[in-house]
């Protein structure tokens, strides 16, 4: 009965030859295997007759995993490159949004805001960034965003208060805030609409 030739036992034998000749016969992680030493073993293997074979088949996989390698790292590339233009749509998207988008701490230390919010409490995001919230309310709107920050930090549902901001050109401005608990720990994502 004539022998079978079996490639893959074949490749995974030599692939065990080729990391015993990189490591000077001890048994090592393949993948620990550096560029030098391996191109080293593929010349040794082209230089005989006897190894000449087993040098193109190590040679081909060589190639072939980096084609594969290559391909993945266009892959990546392009989906950071859709993962990218997904953050400035929704970076766009909430920052150009009709009410007003904070991100604060318990201690209502305004960390992130959007231009509406920004429009709403008639400031700056630069100005707000770092500076507490409740010392821009009155004492009662202060002690309201509290309670806001406190159930949403205790997972209750949300409510919706009436804040009153300070008066501008004597005019009492008030907006609705609602609050939740944002994926930054100890933050709350408030939510503020002007009070038609």
């Amino acid at each position: 009965m004539p022998q079978t030739f079996d490639l893959t036992s074949h490749r995974a034998g030599l692939r065990q030859r080729a990391t015993a000749k990189l490591s000077g016969g001890a048994q090592t992680d393949p993948t620990s295997v550096g560029m030098p030493q391996a191109l080293t073993v593929l010349y040794q293997l082209a230089s005989s007759p006897s190894t000449a074979s087993d040098a193109l088949a190590l040679l081909h996989e060589l190639q072939v995993h980096q084609v594969e390698l290559d391909m993945q790292q266009e892959g990546l590339h392009l989906a950071l490159s859709e993962v990218e233009e997904a953050l400035v749509r929704k970076t766009a998207l909430v920052d150009h949004a009709p009410v007003g988008f904070l991100i604060v701490d318990a201690g209502t230390v305004v960390r992130e805001i959007n231009f509406a919010g920004a429009r709403l409490l008639h400031t700056s995001p630069e100005e707000l960034l770092d500076r507490p919230l409740a010392g821009l309310l009155s004492v009662p709107s202060a002690d309201a965003l509290h309670l806001l920050l406190v159930r949403a930090r205790d997972g209750l549902m949300p409510e919706t208060c009436k804040m009153l901001l300070p008066p501008i050109d004597g005019v009492i401005r008030a907006v609705h805030a609602t609050a939740s608990k944002d994926t930054i720990p100890e933050c709350f994502l408030l939510v503020l609409m002007a009070v038609a």
